[in-house]
This record gives structure tokens, C-alpha cells and sequence, in this order.
């Protein structure tokens, strides 16, 4: 994300954004416990607003147990949610979400390492999940981690089996939320006509390190920001090379990868000889389609929906939770499916297509959000807008799949001040050069402290220095920064965990919107569906489209993707 920096540069903009986070905290600028003269950083649960279950934890059960599946079960807190239920069509997935992913057991770490094997031996199998739903009497909420095309299918119809039994199923369902944008609008709906709570996994929302980017952004601690960029890029052009062990379990009737693409996995026996007489059943047209369902554009989204959706959440939320204007953008299948020669074989003698899909393989967005001037942009004390038509701030993203030297991230820059997220584990801050004041013109070489402003409101005062700042980060101190040694929650757990508490807060017979919701319901979600599925509609016509109000209304018809229809329909 940030190519000049040096290690010194890094350490730098990290101690600058502790100084900077600590300094907001002092002067009561930003949300954190002060004791003395030292700052105590307050923990998720304080800072998200929930607390402790006290042994009561909700009992859940999980649809979909691969990638995102497997990500969801290692961040749990099993005492605030414990699962009674797993239900999957794929026999490699239960597998794993069972014992844990041999290739990354931190972070799906499985239910057997989790509860112990014999707690984990209880919780039931199921491959159906209206089974599921109408056998297990005690759920009272499920996790929904499948392909995208399954989201409000299976969302809704949990919803309305709670209905039926007369105790609400909330639902956990990860993002995106919905195929296209009626959908979401339909969950939504079905969520308030059942009572039930429909939470959205787009965690950033719990991330504490984003809480406090976002704090220094509310306070103008980097001026008037007129520019985001954000990027998530991969190197997915890298030979797939499968050990013996793999080659064996290789499916030789299909087409297997050219590429290690997280994407376009190998086909096994292990679910292929499971699946095919029956695989139409489930919603897929082969095998192949399930196991690579974010390739094709019926089943998933396409980058922007994995991706982009995560990051223009993130440049929202620094924004002011405001909608965008408009969207241009460009985007292709650039790189895979070249068409092989006759005969041609992958590296080790298997059909390939050299990774073919529908969805594009590179994409570069532009998006118009309006400035905090603007009279769509963020509502004043008062209740009012500005006046300002021209104040815009342009939010930049790119999506690739053949090189990986930025990975991912958001660079927010300012008049006053420039900050970088990366790989939402670091967050580094860098004041822009004071001409009044002597030092270093590379704003790479300052640090800062935070001082009040005349207005009262907190400002960068830049010194220079040559290297490191002294790191404010020491025992008993607030943000860190994403300084090595230091664990960096991603808001997983802390969104279960909420997740858990709206269940055990939940009134019946209480108004919806007056019942404590999570903090990204359907309605908020749905702004990040509209945001990521505009892009695909604006690649796909070659054209600037503006964002109309009535498609973030939940309960207007309107849509911007009205001419896609769903291979899964909900009625």
C-alpha cells in the first residue's frame, strides 16, 4: 500500500497515529477510559457498546463451512454464541470446519481444537437446511457463510421458520449481502415483518483500529480530505503445482487450474464423487460451479462483492456513513482463459482453460462522494447541510489479479495530514509539511503531536525528527498502530459477539428500529451492496452512473441492477 516507506518511515507513522490517538483521547476528543495522566485503551465490549452474557450464550447453527465459514468459527467466543448445528454439501468443508485447516489452524482453527472432541461430536450434520431448521427446536440464530447466490434464500427462509414456530432465528450472514440489490431490499423486509435480527458480516464495522482512524478522521486531524484510494491486490499468476497426495485425488473429467487462484480451486474425488448425481439439487449446474462459485457470475459478485465492498465500506464509514454520487469505472477478464492449443495439458497433465470465468479479473473504479460541505454530505449538529456542489472527494479502488507488491488497504490524505491502513492490521499517519516551520520537507520524516486549535478543535503540530519517534505505545497506552508483536483484532470475534448480545437484548413486541440492533443491520449492509453492484452495473454498460436516494430505501422497488435476475428466486 505504501511503496517508498522504509522500515524507520513506518515506525514513524505508526508512533505518529498513537501520539496522534492518545492526544484525541487526553482532551476528550475520542472514546477511551483516562486515569491519570495515563490512557487506558477500553475494550471492544466498552467501546461497541455490549457486555458479558453471563453464561447464557445463544445457541446457533452455522450454513456453509468453508473459507468465510471456517474464518467465522476460529473468531467465535463460545461463550457468547456456541454451535449446536453445522450444515454443508460438501464433504471436504465439513471436514475442515470440524478438525481445523491444516494450512492456516490459526485462523480456521475448527470445532474439535475449539470445544474438544467430545462437545464437538455433539453438534449435529445436516447437508439440508430447511432439515436443519426444522428439526433443531433450540437455534435461536444462524450463521450464514455460503456462496453469494444462497445469501437471502437461506436468510429469509431461517427468518420465516422462526416466525412459523413462534421464536424468532436472527440471522449472521456474511457479506455481500444479497446477489443484487431486490434481494437485499427483501431481507430487509422479512427481517422487520418477523422480528428478527439480520446483522451483516462486513467487519470492519468492529474493527478497533478502524474505530480510531475513523475518530482522528471525525476530529479534521487531517484537514479537508478530497481524496481516498483504496486497492486490493493479489498475484494469483502463479503455476498451480499440486504435491503427490493432491495429483492422486485430482478429478481428471474436469478442467483443473493452470493458476494457484484462490478462485478457480482443484476439483477432488472427495466431493466430486459425492456430488455429481445430485448437484443440480443444490442450486449449482456441476461440481465445478460449487467449487468455484466466486468465478461465475450467477452464483457470486465478482470482485467488487468479495473485495470492494469490504473497502468502500471502510471509505463510508471515514466519510460519514454518506452515499455516494456517482461511479465510473472499467474492468475485464484481462489475464485468464486463454484459450488452450489442442491438446494442451497444465504442468502436470490434467484439462485446463487456464483458469476461465465470467467475472472480470481486473478492475479500476472511481467513485464521487460528496465533501462535508456538500448538501448531500454529512448532517451537521444543527440537523443542516452545506451548500457547496463542487465539494466532492473522490475515492479511487482497484482490484488486480497479477500482481501483489501493495496488497491491500485505504490512503486517506488530507490538507493537513496523510493516513494509511494496511491489510487492516497497521495504521500509520504522516502530517503534511508546515511551511512556517523548520525541519524535514519529506512529510515521511515528521512526527507530530496533537494540540488544540484555536477553534478548540485538535490539529497536527509537526516537529522533525531523523528517526523513530519514541513509541507512545508503551504499557497502559491506547492504539497501537499495528506495531509488530501487537494482535490485531479484524472485528471477527467482536462482531459475534455483538451479534450474540442484540439476541440476548432482543424485546419481544418492541418496535424494530427501537430494539438494540448490530452496528451493520440490513440497512447499512445494503448501502455496501448498492456501492459494490453500481460498480459492476457502470463497468458492464461503459458508462457513469449516479446513485439515485430510492435504491437505499429498503421499502421503494427501485434498484439499479433491476435487469439481473436471480438463479436462485425468492419469493
Amino acid at each position: 500500500m505504501t511503496i517508498e516507506l522504509t522500515k524507520e518511515q513506518r515506525d514513524i507513522g505508526r508512533d505518529n497515529y498513537v501520539r496522534t490517538t492518545e492526544g484525541l483521547t487526553r482532551r476528550g476528543f475520542m472514546k477511551s477510559l483516562v486515569a491519570g495522566a495515563a490512557v487506558v485503551p477500553v475494550s471492544a465490549a466498552v467501546y461497541f457498546g455490549y457486555e458479558s452474557l453471563h453464561g447464557k450464550p445463544v445457541k446457533a447453527a452455522l450454513i456453509g463451512g468453508g473459507d468465510e465459514g471456517g474464518v467465522l468459527v476460529g473468531a467465535h467466543n463460545p461463550e457468547y454464541l456456541q454451535f449446536i448445528a453445522v450444515c454443508d454439501i460438501r464433504p471436504s468443508n465439513m471436514t475442515r470446519i470440524f478438525n481445523g485447516d491444516p494450512k492456516v489452524p490459526a485462523l480456521r482453527k475448527g470445532l474439535i481444537p475449539m470445544y474438544g472432541a467430545n462437545d464437538a461430536n455433539r453438534i449435529r450434520r445436516y447437508t439440508d437446511y430447511n432439515e436443519m431448521l426444522s428439526k433443531e427446536s433450540e437455534i435461536e440464530a444462524v450463521v450464514i457463510a455460503t456462496p453469494l447466490f444462497w445469501h437471502a434464500k437461506m436468510a429469509i427462509d431461517a427468518m420465516l421458520a422462526g416466525q412459523k414456530r413462534g421464536r424468532p432465528i436472527h440471522v449472521l450472514c456474511e457479506k455481500l449481502m444479497g446477489w443484487n440489490i431486490s434481494l437485499c431490499k427483501k431481507m430487509c423486509q422479512v427481517a422487520e415483518a418477523t422480528g428478527s435480527i439480520l446483522s451483516i458480516g462486513h467487519q470492519r464495522h468492529y474493527s478497533m483500529l478502524y474505530a480510531h482512524a475513523t475518530e482522528i478522521l471525525k476530529n479534521d486531524v487531517l484537514g479537508d480530505v478530497k481524496y481516498i484510494r483504496a486497492l486490493w491486490h493479489r498475484n494469483n499468476a502463479w503455476p498451480y503445482l499440486p504435491d503427490e497426495k493432491e495429483k492422486d485425488n485430482l478429478v481428471k473429467e474436469v478442467v483443473q487450474p493452470f493458476y494457484k487462484d484462490g478462485w478457480f480451486n482443484p476439483v477432488f474425488h472427495e466431493d466430486y464423487d459425492a456430488l455429481q448425481g445430485k448437484i443440480k439439487d443444490y442450486g449449482y449446474d456441476s461440481v465445478e460451479e460449487l467449487v468455484r462459485w466466486r468465478c461465475t457470475n450467477e452464483t457470486g459478485g465478482g470482485l467488487m462483492a468479495e473485495l470492494g465492498s469490504h473497502q468502500l465500506d471502510a471509505c463510508s464509514i471515514f466519510l460519514g456513513h454518506i452515499h455516494p454520487i456517482a461511479v465510473t469505472g472499467v474492468g475485464g477478464k484481462y489475464f485468464y482463459g486463454r484459450p488452450p492449443s489442442d491438446g494442451e495439458t497444465n504442468d502436470y497433465g490434467f484439462k485446463t482453460n487456464f483458469n476461465d470465468r465470467d467475472c472480470d479479473d481486473h478492475v479500476s473504479l472511481i467513485y464521487e462522494f460528496p465533501g462535508k460541505n456538500h448538501p448531500r454530505g454529512p448532517a451537521r449538529p444543527d440537523g443542516s447541510h452545506g451548500s457547496d456542489a463542487n465539494d466532492i472527494v473522490l475515492v479511487t479502488y482497484s482490484s488486480i489479479n497479477t500482481n501483489g507488491f501493495e496488497s491491500y488497504g485505504e490512503c486517506v490524505t488530507g490538507t493537513r495530514g496523510t493516513m494509511v491502513v494496511e491489510r487492516e492490521a497497521s495504521v500509520m499517519l504522516y502530517p503534511e509539511k508546515n511551511p512556517a516551520i523548520k525541519g524535514p520537507a519529506d512529510p515521511r520524516a515528521i512526527t507530530v503531536t496533537v494540540d488544540p486549535a484555536g477553534t478548540g478543535k485538535p490539529a497536527l503540530d509537526s516537529s522533525s525528527t531523523w528517526g523513530p519517534a519514541v513509541s507512545a505505545g508503551g504499557a497502559g497506552a491506547g492504539p497501537t498502530g499495528g506495531a509488530a508483536g501487537v494482535e490485531i483484532s479484524r472485528g471477527y470475534k467482536e462482531e459475534i459477539e455483538d451479534f450474540a448480545f442484540c439476541v440476548r437484548q432482543w424485546q419481544k413486541g418492541l418496535e424494530y428500529k427501537k430494539q438494540r440492533l448490530p452496528r451493520c443491520p440490513g440497512e447499512v449492509a445494503m448501502v455496501d451492496a448498492i456501492i459494490a453492484l453500481t460498480a459492476n452495473q457502470a463497468m458492464q454498460k461503459r458508462q457513469r452512473i449516479e446513485f439515485k436516494d430510492a435504491w437505499f430505501d429498503p421499502n421503494k422497488t427501485d434498484v439499479p441492477d433491476g435487469d439481473t435476475t436471480p438463479k436462485i428466486p425468492v419469493a
